[in-house]
């Protein structure tokens, strides 16, 4: 890679991380949308607008640095209390993080393209002009704080801003000093916020007026409490920490109160004593509010998003209803975007990296060891070797083996990615495709800490993008609809993943009206996709596997989200791709489910090696639940299908060699490889077993990449290629061909 290619992946990599941090506290206040925002994910949103403006300056990326500099004055008039948090400031920011979006991509490929350059500079004038200021008051809620002048006379901009929001609402501010030796103020400081962020706000830090010792240092922090006194000091205990309450005057005309009184230490074996007018009557007494950025009030006919309980660490999105509000000016219009991440980077822990340079070494003594004996064998010449030879041999061989599985299990280790990175992504697009739709959506996510290889969370984020979008627009009903069908206003979409053995089940599943079967015949014969005989002899299953066939949509009409004949047939060919399989459950009026089987790596996996016919194939191990040995008497065929009988259940019979038209010969036994995917079951009949044996699978290029039942190719070791089954299309593909030729 040239320097310029280099560091060009750097800014890419880098700028993305930035943009997935934006996206994530967006996506925060979007779950609050209607509710007081976190002023934490407000700081958030601007320092990584302001960390992307400086890293895309020093890269030479104006477009990108000019619409963050944009975006940065923007949240800083929010988070100053310049400009309110409404509706508009809250779509234009999503609406920025996809323009950000777009030019990292077009960046990524040192592309600079006309029409999204007036896009950015569209989006630009859109936030200099966008909202309004909030609405002044005649009093300024900080006169009626007890707080030295001198003190207030040092606090900058915003820290006054926070300051007089919490004094506005009502919050209890504490001040809260605490002093450190100078060896380790930092590292006590540092301790002392991490002890109070869960207990309310820092708005303040500052040198304490009074001295921390000869040696030391003092601090006085301005802190907002959303809980009460005995909470806070309880919170504190085991710091050297001191409180004191600071007064506020009713915004009536009344009484001076002391603006300080003198700071108390939190001793670790008593509770802090209060005067007798500020003890709290009740230990459980509700908390004041947390101070919050003011946002404008929700109109009564959208209602704030309804947040519901699931399980952790499920996230849960609150989507409000759209379609009758007017897109704004500068938005850009809705197009086939994909959620693929810019960059390969993958992070890993740096001890993983040790343990994996310390297995290195330790395959540097074996091969050391191994040296030694070829060396003995050829000085040795033609004298047989010893039975000590022979031994010490196979220990080094034995020590290669369980060292290189290590080293294989670590670097597969530091390929797995979370599925939560592609979750998070698809939350923030739920919103603008329920807009799109005019669609109440709650969107509730779960087992985002499911770990899957990076390039296969790649490759699964366009078809879970599909499968939403059809959710919204397939099978959520609108919310007059849902009302009279007696189901809640607001659709649920869920999105969750688990881990099964060695594979991950995802599953799209949505509360909607379902899959109409009639429809989807009468689509499937009106197109020609099928014959009345066939659809006749088809199972429910089959007959809604339909619609993963291409062209095939029920929508009469072409939308913005569907009609276009594309979307699930591209699903089912990624999965394919990835040796997934998909599965579809649906009744009518109760909602539909899309089950997603994945392996969980496809770089390094255990196969099963067989022969049929004379070659040789390699079976992947994760998919193989038992191996059979039948005789040709018990294949029976039931409804022109060859079937096993195992165990009381039928098993689909499937002959590898007549599937691969390869010459068949009569034996007198056949070895049956069960594999098994989700629900499904199939039974592979084979002529020889070989063995167990890792394997790495290249993809088949050209046309051979088209080929029904083959997922790649590998090497053995013995300098011969053999071709990878691909068990989730053998599943798919193999019953359907063997009913045909039946």
């Amino acid at each position: 890679m040239t320097p310029g290619g280099k560091a060009l992946a750097e800014f890419v990599a880098e700028a993305t991380e930035i943009l997935d941090a934006l996206g994530r506290d967006l996506l925060a206040l979007d779950e609050a949308r209607g509710q007081e925002a976190d002023p934490e994910h407000i700081n958030g949103i601007f320092r990584a607008a302001h960390s992307l403006k400086g890293l895309s300056g020093l890269f030479g990326q104006e477009r990108i640095s000019q619409l963050a500099h944009a975006a940065e004055d923007l949240l800083d008039r929010l988070r100053l209390g310049r400009l309110t948090l409404d509706e508009q400031v809250l779509d234009t920011l999503v609406d920025a993080l996809d323009t950000f979006q777009a030019l990292l991509g077009e960046a990524s490929r040192s592309e600079e393209g006309p029409e999204l350059t007036l896009r950015t500079r569209a989006m630009e004038d859109r936030m200099a002009r966008l909202g309004s200021p909030p609405p002044a008051v005649e009093e300024d809620p900080l006169e009626r704080l007890e707080l030295d002048a001198t003190v207030r006379a040092v606090f900058t901009e915003y820290e006054e801003h926070r300051l007089r929001e919490n004094v506005r609402r009502g919050v209890a501010l504490w001040r809260v000093r605490a002093a450190f030796d100078l060896t380790d103020f930092d590292q006590g400081l540092a301790d002392l916020n991490a002890r109070l962020k869960p207990l309310g706000e820092v708005i303040s830090t500052l040198p304490s007026s009074r001295p921390g010792g000869a040696n030391g240092i003092a601090f006085d922090l301005i802190f907002g409490a959303k809980v009460g006194a005995r909470a806070l000091e309880d919170g504190l205990k085991g710091t050297p920490a001191e409180l004191a309450p600071l007064s506020v005057r009713p915004p009536e005309a009344g009484s001076t109160q002391v603006a300080l009184d003198a700071p108390r230490p939190v001793r670790q074996d008593a509770e802090v004593l209060l005067p007798d007018d500020e003890q709290e009557p009740d230990e459980d007494a509700e908390a004041p509010v947390e101070t919050t950025l003011a946002t404008v009030p929700v109109s009564p006919g959208g209602g704030p998003p309804r947040m519901h309980a699931v399980a952790p660490p499920a996230t849960v999105v609150g989507l409000k209803a759209a379609a009758s509000a007017p897109i704004p000016a500068g938005r850009p219009k809705a197009e086939e975007t994909s959620l693929r991440s810019l960059t390969q980077t993958v992070r890993v822990d740096i001890g993983r990296l040790d343990g994996l340079i310390n297995m290195v070494g330790e395959l540097l003594l074996i091969k050391a060891n191994l040296q030694r004996l070829a060396e003995t064998s050829r000085q040795d010449g033609t004298v047989a070797l010893s039975k000590l030879f022979g031994q010490e041999l196979s220990r080094e061989t034995r020590q290669l083996e369980r060292k290189l599985e290590a080293l294989q299990e670590g670097l597969l280790e530091a390929r797995m990615v979370p599925v939560g990175q592609v979750f998070d992504k698809l939350a923030r697009l739920v919103r603008k495709i329920a807009r799109e739709a005019g669609k109440e959506i709650d969107f509730v996510s779960s087992g985002g800490e499911v770990e899957l290889d990076k390039l296969i969370v790649e490759e699964l984020s366009d078809p879970l993008m599909h499968l939403i979008r059809n959710a919204i627009d397939h099978g959520a009903e609108g919310p007059e609809a849902r009302l009279a069908e007696g189901k809640p206003r607001r659709a649920v979409v869920r999105l969750r993943a688990e881990q099964k053995g060695n594979h991950v089940v995802i599953s799209v599943s949505d509360d909607g009206s379902g899959i109409d079967e009639v429809r989807v015949r009468e689509v499937a014969l009106s197109r020609g996709l099928v014959t009345p005989s066939q659809v006749s002899e088809m199972t429910r299953r089959e007959l809604l596997n339909l619609i993963f066939l291409p062209g095939f949509s029920t929508r009469s009409s072409v939308s913005a989200l569907s009609g276009r004949g594309v979307g699930l047939d591209v699903v089912k060919n990624n999965l394919g791709n990835l040796s997934g399989i998909i599965d579809v459950w649906s009744e009518r009026g109760r909602g539909t489910a899309f089950h997603l089987t994945l392996p969980v790596t496809l770089a390094i996996v255990r196969a099963l090696v067989v022969g049929v016919s004379g070659r040789t194939y390699a079976v992947p191990l994760n998919s193989v639940l038992e191996i059979l040995s039948v005789q040709p008497r018990d294949i029976r065929t039931v409804e022109r299908r060859e079937v096993l009988d195992l165990r009381g259940q039928t098993l689909p019979f499937l002959r590898l060699g007549r599937l691969f038209h390869l010459p068949e010969h009569e034996v007198s036994r056949h070895f049956v490889i069960v594999v098994g995917l989700a629900q499904q079951r199939l039974g592979i009949a084979v002529d020889e077993l070989f063995g167990q044996q890792d394997i790495v699978t290249k993809p088949l290029g050209g046309r051979l990449s088209r080929v029904k039942g083959i997922s790649g190719a590998t090497d053995l070791g013995n300098r011969r290629t053999v071709l990878v089954l691909d068990v989730a299309e053998l599943l798919e593909e193999g019953i359907a061909q063997e009913r045909r030729r039946a």
